[in-house]
């Protein structure tokens, strides 16, 4: 029983527009996400126990029933006929309940892991039946794809190929936004024209950072800074550095911004640094 080490990449959503509300009281959207590269780090020891082990170096992170890597771990003993356990330590570098999916992220990473080390020879499309049942956000790291478009809950998802490789700064404040809070707190409005991500990947595969910058769309963010006000002079002061396309990630905390060079995102870090801890240079993976 061979022990196996995977990488469990954060999202950012650079395209969010809700579009309904849901019967089973989810919501209805279309999203254009992409990897980059902060990550978190999930290693997989199989045993004979039986038992599920969660271990992780983050206190805000449960490690039993409401862990989600749990959750998939316990689903897949209940699916296949398993006999044996398994120990999962998770290093986090991803930050907690940030708008980054890193929880998600944790998900997807474990149904591949213990597919492989449990030998359960599952297929993309069952443990995406998997995936679903535990959060919208997961069926998208299940994908081999740097970008994609997510529809209906954001699970459905459309692979795209996008050559383009952006640099971006990435701030996550110490407060705290419950994506439910958050969504609860928005508002349905009619769709306005011009509200297509269409246009936004056509920018994207061209290459242009200034019309992507001002394409970028988050239904989410205006619930959020209602929630935080603290958000909106965080904002301001990326765009005073020279950052273009500043937005809040998913639900928040989280704000990003692309910068036209890596040498650029470095240079806007060190200023921000000077306020906040959780500062970061991050890229297209």
């Amino acid at each position: 029983m061979k022990s196996l080490r995977l990488s469990s990449p954060a999202k950012l959503n650079l395209y969010l527009k809700i579009l309904s509300k849901r019967p089973d009281g989810f919501h209805n959207i279309k999203t254009l996400f992409q990897r980059i590269n902060l990550c978190d780090e999930l290693s997989f020891q199989p045993d004979d126990s039986g038992k599920i082990r969660i271990s992780c170096d983050h206190p805000k992170v449960p490690t039993g029933s409401k862990n989600l890597v749990y959750k998939v771990a316990r689903q897949l003993q209940e699916l296949k006929p398993v006999s044996l356990g398994v120990k999962i330590d998770i290093q986090k570098n991803i930050p907690v309940a940030a708008g980054l999916a890193g929880g998600s992220s944790n998900a997807a990473t474990a149904l591949i892991g213990l597919n492989r080390v449990w030998k359960l020879g599952l297929s993309r499309r069952e443990l995406l039946n998997i995936a679903r049942k535990i959060g919208s956000d997961v069926a998208f790291f299940l994908h081999d794809t740097a970008w994609a478009l997510g529809t209906e809950k954001g699970d459905k998802i459309r692979k795209l190929d996008i050559p383009k490789k952006l640099y971006f700064v990435l701030v996550t404040p110490c407060v705290s936004l419950y994506s439910w809070k958050v969504y609860g707190a928005f508002k349905m409005q009619l769709t306005k024209p011009g509200d297509d991500a269409n246009i936004l990947i056509r920018n994207l595969k061209q290459g242009n950072i200034l019309e992507v910058g001002q394409l970028l769309k988050n239904d989410l963010e205006a619930a959020a800074i209602h929630l935080c006000p603290r958000l909106r002079p965080l904002k301001k002061k990326i765009q005073s550095l020279g950052i273009t396309g500043v937005m809040v990630s998913g639900s928040g905390p989280s704000i990003f911004g692309i910068a036209e060079s890596e040498q650029k995102a470095q240079e806007a870090r060190q200023q921000l640094l000077k306020r906040y801890k959780q500062v970061f240079v991050v890229r297209t993976l």
